[in-house]
């Protein structure tokens, strides 16, 4: 067993989950929605997307990362589905109304839901796992069958840790957000949906031009 190895990529997989986790995205994005909207509990499950999206994608990209870097059709594809889906979303931040203050009664599972289609449609999980993280995986398991297992578990861990934390953070100030100044913040999410759907559609055509 190569423990230093292990450890490496455990590290690897922490540093890079953090990094995922405070990054704008569109599941970071989705994350303050849903806790603006729903209290910290449908943060903190949308924040879990990511053990339901990229568990999944640690297995295939091991096994499809030199296969996906030559077929642009399909991030073409993922990229107008994501950026579709996300225009939706993102007009919807604009007539979104405070919440309750009473959340207890409030169904979460629509939060989970959107969460894990919001990163199954975001083409850069894809990219990261199928152009990043499956190779880097498939080069140490070559010399340490545990050392992948390491990294995706720090990974999707640490990923997940810091955007609870941020959705807690939000959660906790939202109860002080003036009418005003919550509508602005959901506008603002509403805003950044909208900038990744153009973002998604542009990479959409640039690998289009490519082919």
């Amino acid at each position: 067993m190569d423990l230093s190895l292990i450890l490496s990529l455990a590290v690897a997989g922490l540093a890079l989950g953090v990094v995922e986790g405070v990054k704008p995205g569109p599941l970071l994005t989705m994350v303050i929605k849903e806790t603006l909207s729903g209290g910290f509990r449908a943060g903190m499950w949308t924040a879990a997307a990511p053990i339901f999206t990229d568990g999944p994608l640690v297995i295939v990209s091991l096994l499809a990362a030199s296969w996906i870097a030559t077929q642009p059709t399909v991030l073409i594809l993922i990229s107008v589905l994501g950026a579709g889906y996300l225009l939706k979303m993102g007009l919807e931040c604009f007539s979104l109304e405070p919440p309750s203050p009473e959340l207890t009664d409030i169904d979460v599972s629509h939060s989970f839901k959107r969460g894990v289609l919001t990163n199954l449609l975001n083409p850069n999980v894809y990219v990261f796992w199928f152009l990043v993280g499956g190779p880097l995986m498939a080069s140490a398991a070559d010399h340490e069958p545990l050392a992948p297992v390491a990294y995706a578990l720090t990974f999707l861990v640490s990923i997940i840790i810091v955007k609870c934390l941020i959705a807690l953070a939000f959660d906790r100030t939202r109860g002080n957000l003036s009418h005003s100044t919550y509508k602005r913040v959901l506008s603002l999410c509403g805003v950044a949906m909208i900038v990744f759907a153009a973002g998604f559609i542009f990479q959409a055509y640039d690998l289009y031009s490519t082919l």
